[in-house]
């Protein structure tokens, strides 16, 4: 181990959010205590001047940055512009900053996105220049691929230790299951509660169904992204997955069968698929942080559909992106 958290102040960004939630509980379960979670009110991250202030307030060692301004298809379509540019502000002053500072270590956490859209499957990180990303999230994946080249130039210029990490799409409890923002798997697990405890007939969902996912469950990814702050000195790509894909129809039966929903499933053709495929390569984690998924699909459905059914009366329209201090 080259980092000891226990005995480090970090900072992390987005730690109120999703993947954020989980990180802070593998951090205190490793012993560390001197925790700095940013919230936006008082710190826009895209900003450079409250990055400057927020250094200097929290004098950290290590930084682990998780905030992003993210969310599925339709969202990304919606704001490409601001996507770019929210992602690379973040990333560029929060590094640079790094730099003044003279910051021990930065995580980032970047994204399957940054792939190119026809990858060969299992995704293996020596593909990421290999072309150009699927066009409804390239503007958000390559923002977030530039940060990983940043934080190369800044490991060779000035010594900068940092890691960076690819993980697939996240699932879990307290995911963000805003009908506008959220991702494909609380997306389909509201619609389909909503649809059975109203009794109807059908549910609709987007494109054909033909493409696939890989998906990964918020704990999981929460100790991918300790074990990198741990371990990694490098900026050297590493993917966080299962190594299981599966297609969005097969994923669309299966929520419904877990949820109970028994209805007809409607596929609107003219809305898109995404990127066709996407199933990792680990290997890489595996060597480097001794790193493996732990949780299994059905289960970490399951344990997501509970937590939804038993929390969405208040927290239905929670959106993790506007909570986390970035």
């Amino acid at each position: 181990m080259t980092t000891d958290l226990r005995t480090s102040r970090i900072v992390v960004t987005g730690g109120a959010g999703f993947l954020g939630r989980a990180v802070l509980e593998r951090l205190r379960a490793r012993g560390a205590t001197d925790i700095v979670v940013p919230r936006r009110t008082e710190y826009d991250l895209t900003h450079e001047a409250d990055v400057a202030r927020l250094y200097k307030d929290a004098r950290p060692d290590v930084v682990l940055h998780l905030a992003a301004e993210v969310g599925g298809i339709g969202a990304n379509q919606a704001n490409p512009g601001r996507y770019f540019f929210a992602n690379m502000a973040m990333a560029l002053h929060l590094v640079e900053q790094a730099r003044i500072s003279g910051l021990r270590k930065f995580v980032q956490v970047g994204t399957i996105c940054a792939y190119p859209k026809h990858t060969p499957v299992p995704f293996r990180e020596e593909e990421l220049w290999n072309g150009y990303p699927e066009e409804t999230n390239a503007p958000y994946g390559v923002a977030k691929k530039a940060a990983m080249v940043m934080l190369d130039g800044y490991r060779r210029q000035y010594g900068l230790k940092s890691a960076y990490l690819l993980p697939v799409n996240l699932y879990g409890p307290w995911d963000n299951f805003d009908m506008n923002t959220s991702h494909v798997i609380p997306a389909l697990i509201r619609k389909c509660v909503e649809a059975q405890e109203a009794g109807r007939p059908f549910i609709e969902c987007w494109g054909t169904g033909s493409a696939s996912r890989e998906f990964l469950f918020v704990d999981d990814a929460a100790e991918g992204v300790v074990r990198a702050a741990e371990a990694m000195d490098d900026p050297v790509p590493i993917n966080l997955g299962t190594c299981m894909e599966i297609t969005i129809k097969d994923l669309v039966h299966l929520i419904a069968r877990l949820v109970g929903f028994t209805g007809e499933i409607r596929w609107d053709t003219t809305k898109p698929d995404g990127q066709p495929r996407r199933c990792l390569d680990t290997t890489r984690a595996a060597n480097l942080l001794g790193w493996r998924a732990q949780v299994g699909f059905e289960d970490g459905l399951r344990r997501t559909i509970d937590w939804y059914r038993a929390n969405r009366g208040h927290r239905a329209d929670y959106d993790p992106s506007k909570s986390g201090g970035g």
